[in-house]
């Protein structure tokens, strides 16, 4: 019994727990508005695991929201609310593309120098709410929210500038070849590459006919990174302190305000990794005016909230958040069902994460009353 009640209380039961039932209310609210429930879900899991090319479609869909939810994940560890990471997202792809169209060295300075363009770019960004939150105490939440409509206009501004813009288009000129990260990327677009490629059921349909790159490599090693960090250096302590008592943190020596500039730094540069590996290794390698948010950011704020802020947990959050939105593309062409129901289930899900919070009490009262009762 004992042991029951250790599994139940950890947070990997408890996540899967609320997967289940958001996916049993998803069944719910299919069959309530017309649409066989287990039929509807059985084409959204074939949607994604039916062949390699939707496996290959949903990790490259998940590295983006998987790296920027590791990057609000890393905040949350230090006491912060990063809600700016789809601002920092898109000055990261604005960094990233001006960078790849104005060089064109060879690959091996070219992507490095793309990628830490947008790095840096997401770094300063989140920093700025970083600075403002240690230098005048205004509220992170505040000034991230408005940076976020910052960025979209000034990326919507690139876009229009004649020197980035493509004529006939919404959107800028794709970056350089040099600075693509897709496997294979410039080998499987010659005639022996394509014919070698397609003589291999699989690789013909991961790598050639997807942008397969190696941002879900980066996503896996920075998460376990970022654990490290976090949990085996004195770095990690001084940012988890902070975020767990200041008052306390300032006490033991702890400069307080430098950690918070520090944690916003880190957040952002993590975040404008991700947009940067989206620019190199996804078509078509540039930005587009937008007249929304894509959500990027957003979307790794439930990665980050399903994972329980825990930044291994954001790869496998993240895998599933990015099979579900790819999947739904599957329900909404075979059963007719609306893209909507896709993000009722992301959303239930996400509410019955944050419900697991009562599950060990739950678990402690209903053993306590056991015991008595015995």
């Amino acid at each position: 019994m004992d042991k029951a009640i250790k599994i139940l209380k950890k947070p990997l039961t408890m996540t899967l727990i609320a997967v289940f039932f958001g996916f049993i209310v998803a069944g719910i609210i299919l069959a309530a508005a017309g649409y066989p429930p287990v039929h509807s879900l059985a084409v959204l899991f074939d949607g994604v695991f039916s062949s390699p090319k939707h496996i290959s479609n949903v990790i490259i869909k998940s590295t983006p929201i998987i790296l920027t939810g590791i990057g609000v994940a890393f905040a949350f560890k230090t006491g912060l609310f990063n809600i700016g990471a789809e601002g920092q997202f898109i000055m990261g792809c604005v960094a990233s593309t001006v960078v790849g169209i104005l060089f064109d060295f060879p690959p091996v300075i070219q992507i490095p120098l793309v990628v830490l363009a947008g790095v840096a770019a997401g770094a300063v960004y989140g920093g700025i709410a970083g600075f403002l939150k240690a230098r005048f105490g205004i509220h992170e939440v505040l000034t991230s929210i408005m940076l976020n409509w910052i960025a979209l206009y000034f990326s919507n501004y690139v876009c229009s500038l004649n020197r980035f813009h493509k004529p006939d288009t919404i959107g800028t000129y794709p970056i350089n070849r040099s600075g693509y990260t897709m496997i294979l990327g410039n080998y499987k677009t010659t005639e022996a590459g394509k014919a070698a490629l397609a003589q291999n059921k699989f690789l013909r349909s991961t790598v050639l006919k997807t942008d397969v790159n190696v941002g879900i490599i980066i996503a896996v090693i920075l998460a376990v990174f970022i654990w490290f960090l976090l949990y085996k250096t004195a770095k990690g302590f001084e940012l988890r302190a902070v975020g767990f008592n200041k008052s306390a943190a300032e006490f033991s020596g702890i400069y307080v305000n430098r950690n918070i500039l520090h944690s916003m730094l880190i957040s952002g540069a993590i975040c404008g990794l991700a947009a940067s590996l989206y620019i190199t290794g996804n078509s078509p390698h540039g930005i587009a005016t937008l007249a929304a948010f894509e959500n990027t950011g957003f979307n790794g704020l439930s990665v980050c909230l399903i994972a329980a802020s825990s930044p291994i947990g954001c790869i496998f959050a993240g895998l599933l958040f990015g099979g579900l939105i790819y999947g739904g593309q599957s329900l909404q062409y075979e059963v007719g069902a609306p893209s909507e129901i896709i993000n009722i289930v992301i959303g239930v899900i996400v509410f019955f994460v944050a419900l697991t919070r009562i599950i060990p009490p739950l678990v402690d009262r209903f053993s306590k009353g056991g015991k008595k009762h015995d």
